[in-house]
């Protein structure tokens, strides 16, 4: 009997099985969240909560934030962040599952924030349409407005229109590494030791968009609960 149909069938019903299994060795499972409970969101913290609700996800219900908040950061970066606010992880795998609502444009985006340790101090993968110096870029906010670090990136992805895309952000402390993959490509990378462990979250610098099915495997974690922006 042929099985190699029926596992490719299996990858395309559920991918996500698929990446889970290239965990490294010594990681655990430290977060896990689909949004299905009415307290799922206790543990974030919202530099707008307002712009946060609950709505439809891939399957049950999903994290949407709703447009650009107003809170403005101490150093240009992402205004829209939420932060799981219980979990700090140093080297981690992280998978989820992403929803892009806006509008079409060069800079139409999503975020990935982790090592945050405070609002002047974190790294963030900007995933966008088109690639330039401020978009679609591995960045640096360190007590500075945020700065390139990307070794590699493409030119860009393609969110499309009502479509779930799967990512997974791979960072090892040790080796300095970050990689970003779409659907399973690697599409950004950088080298840069600056920050340790650190929080983890989501958002976008204007955009607006939906979480779901997130889970964080870590080398190292520290249940802390984050003091900035606000709960929802």
């Amino acid at each position: 009997m042929n099985l190699k149909p029926l596992f490719v069938i299996a990858l395309m019903a559920a991918p996500s099985l698929f990446y889970a299994q290239q965990v490294p060795k010594g990681y655990k499972l430290v977060y896990e969240e689909d949004f299905e409970k009415g307290s799922a969101t206790q543990q974030f913290r919202f530099t707008q909560p307002s712009k946060w609700i609950s709505s439809a996800g891939k399957t049950g219900k999903a994290l949407e934030f709703t447009g650009i908040s107003d809170y403005q950061p101490p150093f240009r970066s992402p205004h829209t962040i939420g932060l799981i606010g219980n979990t700090m992880a140093g080297s981690f795998v992280l998978e989820a599952d992403l929803l892009q609502t806006g509008k079409e444009y060069g800079h139409r985006d999503m975020c990935v924030v982790f090592g945050f340790t405070d609002p002047s101090h974190f790294y963030y993968s900007h995933i966008a349409t088109k690639m330039d110096d401020n978009a679609h870029q591995i960045m640096l906010v360190n007590e500075a407005p945020r700065k390139k670090i990307s070794t590699f990136t493409t030119e860009g992805v393609d969110w499309g229109n009502s479509e779930w895309q799967h990512i997974r952000i791979e960072r090892d402390l040790d080796q300095g590494s970050i990689k970003v993959f779409f659907n399973g490509k690697l599409i950004q990378e950088a080298s840069d030791k600056t920050f340790g462990k650190g929080y983890i979250g989501f958002g976008s610098f204007d955009d607006s968009g939906k979480i779901d099915n997130i889970r964080i495997w870590a080398k190292d974690s520290e249940k802390k609960g984050a003091t900035f922006f606000e709960a929802k």
